[in-house]
Formats: C-alpha cells, sequence, structure tokens
C-alpha cells in the first residue's frame, strides 16, 4: 500500500516528479483535480490514482486517511497550501511543498503549535525554492554567528514552467518584498540593485520577492535579508516603470488574461534544455562590525534540483520520526543537503 501522495501530479513539474518517482520504483498515488489527466498519467506510469479538488475537508481527509507524507506541487499554493495542511494536522499526514510563495511559508509557519500537537512535520519549499539558498543561508550563519544582514541570490537560465509563471503573474501585484528590521516589507520592484559574481562571473543583480525572506529568517534569525536575481540594467528599469502599474496588475481581470496568455504560451524546459541549463547560487552574510562571509554552490538546472530535493524529503520523513512541527529544508534534512543532490557541486565558503 502506498504511504504518499503527489498532489498535482498532472502539472508540469509533479509530472517529472510521478515520473522520477515510478523509474525508481516507487510507488505514490497520483492526485489532482483534472481527472482525466491524472487517470491518463497514473496508467501510463502504472501508478495508483486518485482526482479529487480541495473545497470539501471532510471528502479530503477521507481520501488522504491512510497517507503518512503528502507532496503539494499543485500551484499557485495561495489556493492549495492551507486546505492541504489542514488536512494533514486532523489525519496526522507530513505535509511538503514545492512552493516558493512568501505567503504561503509565512502561513505555514503559523501552523508550528498546530503541527506540534499533530505530531506531524509541515516543511514547505523542499525545491529549488527554497533548498539551495536556505542552505546556504545556514551554513552561512555557522560562519558568522553574528551576522546581522544576509544576502543570498542565483542565476539559472532555466526557462518557467507554466505553474511557475502564474504564479509570479499572481506576485505582481505585492511588487517587491524585503525583510528588514524583522518584518516582511514591500518595497518597489527592482528596489535594490548590486554587482554580484553567483560563480559565473559578475552580473548586475535586483531584488525580487524570492521565499527565502521567510524562510532564511526561521533558519537564521537574521533580521534583515534581501534575494537577488542577475537582470539587465535596462530590464530591471522597465520593471520599475512596470511598479507604476501595480493597482492595475492586481485587478482580477488583467490577472485572468496575463493567467490565460501564459497558458496559451508557456509549456516548461524540455529535457534538453533543462540539462544545459545550470544554476548558480550566492550568498553573503554581514554582521554589524562589516565582516563579510560569501557562500557560492553550483547545481542542476531549478527543475532537476526540485525533483530530487523533494524526493530526498519524502523518503527522509518516511524513514525517520523527527520531532514534529514547522521545518525549512536545512533544519529538515541539513544544511549541506544541496551538496547531496545529484548535479551539485561542493559549497565554497570565502
Amino acid at each position: 500500500m502506498s504511504q504518499w501522495m503527489i498532489y498535482g501530479a498532472n502539472g508540469y513539474t509533479g509530472q517529472l516528479l510521478a515520473k522520477a518517482a515510478a523509474a525508481r520504483g516507487l510507488q505514490p498515488i497520483l492526485a489532482g483535480r483534472n481527472g482525466a489527466a491524472i487517470a491518463r498519467l497514473g496508467e501510463s506510469l502504472k501508478l495508483p490514482h486518485q482526482a479529487f479538488d480541495l473545497n470539501d475537508q471532510a471528502a479530503l481527509q477521507k481520501i488522504m486517511a491512510k497517507q503518512k507524507v503528502l507532496l503539494n506541487c499543485a500551484g499557485p499554493f495561495s489556493a492549495t497550501s492551507a486546505p492541504l495542511i489542514e488536512a494533514c494536522l486532523a489525519i496526522g499526514c507530513h505535509y511538503l511543498d514545492i512552493t516558493g510563495e512568501i505567503d504561503a511559508f509565512v502561513a505555514a509557519q503559523a501552523r508550528q503549535t498546530d503541527a506540534e500537537q499533530a505530531n506531524i512535520v509541515i516543511c514547505p519549499g523542499v525545491g529549488f525554492d527554497v533548498i539551495p539558498t536556505d542552505c546556504i543561508a545556514a551554513r552561512l550563519k555557522q560562519e558568522l554567528p553574528d551576522a546581522d544582514r544576509l544576502a543570498l541570490g542565483f542565476d539559472s537560465r532555466s526557462a518557467l514552467s507554466p505553474g511557475t509563471a502564474k504564479t509570479s503573474v499572481e506576485g505582481l501585484k505585492y511588487g517587491g518584498r524585503i525583510r528588514k528590521d524583522d518584518r516582511i516589507v514591500s518595497v518597489p520592484l527592482a528596489y535594490q540593485s548590486r554587482e554580484i559574481d553567483f560563480g559565473n562571473g559578475t552580473k548586475h543583480a535586483v531584488t525580487i520577492p524570492w521565499g527565502d525572506i521567510a524562510t532564511a529568517w526561521f533558519s537564521t534569525g537574521i533580521d534583515h535579508i534581501e534575494v537577488f536575481l542577475p537582470m539587465a540594467p535596462s530590464a530591471a528599469a522597465r520593471l520599475r516603470r512596470l511598479d507604476r502599474l501595480r493597482p492595475l496588475l492586481g485587478l482580477a481581470p488583467v490577472q485572468a488574461l496575463l493567467k490565460y496568455l501564459v497558458a496559451r504560451r508557456i509549456i516548461g524546459p524540455d529535457t534538453q534544455q533543462r540539462e544545459s541549463a545550470r544554476s548558480y547560487v550566492w550568498g553573503e552574510a554581514q554582521n554589524r562590525a562589516g565582516r563579510k562571509v560569501v557562500a557560492r554552490i553550483e547545481t542542476a538546472n531549478g527543475y532537476d534540483v526540485t525533483v530530487e530535493g523533494a524526493l530526498m524529503a519524502v523518503g527522509f520523513l518516511l524513514e525517520n520520526e523527527p520531532a514534529p512541527g514547522y521545518y525549512t529544508p536545512s533544519r529538515l534534512l541539513g544544511s549541506d543537503c544541496i551538496e547531496k543532490l545529484p548535479g551539485s557541486g561542493s559549497m565554497l565558503i570565502e
């Protein structure tokens, strides 16, 4: 009998995970809202499958009742994580997901006490969002325990999947975000810029609203955190101009149109594109005296990191009984877990 389930298995990343699991002889239940798509995938991989939506909590709990681990791959996680976490708390099932959404992390962190009482682990972000950056954050904290500022970033040329693109569209209405003075605050898009060597040459980079704004604080306790992505100055200037339209970008009809266009035009990278798109991850911690420590690591492309990282987390929870509660990936799997994933190099500290 299967002990774990992939919800959202028919999405781009969900399918990658389902196929990788089947290739290794694993037997997850494949689940999602689209019954026809889930059935086709399950039959093609010879895996059990179940279609259901998230509107009926009682039915949801009944369907999931015998599972030990749920891996949620269905974005946007602003819509799926809350009902699935609620069901996991009710039935005593560990919860994992691959979100990068700041608000989804914050909401999950708020269930710390509930997770302890239900004797389960809640660990969102067990993919490229946010395993590599979370491990760098944790390692930098070990190297510089009195750090009070943390900058993280990555350079990844991998194309977006439809789900990631839709999540990005949804996030436009929030603008940029950073952690400042122990609070998550809204800032304009491309708020800060600096020159960064992510590990493949110095590039112009700007701040982005990445999940570590929430998770790195939980992993390190550092109360000033920014995350950077390389971007040409001209593109950054366009993004800053776009920030003026943020009130319009949040309107339901505009959101619906943008998500429709994403669904029509974006299919996600193929195998060859993923194999050629390495990722370079960087971090810098600084203390009040001005001392800085920098860390870098090269990894496989983001989607392969997500597949391997999620399967690592599932395997860990199936084989171990960690203390219940909310976790970040580095706290659940160790700050060296990114180095154990296929395609990763060693983390370099300077």
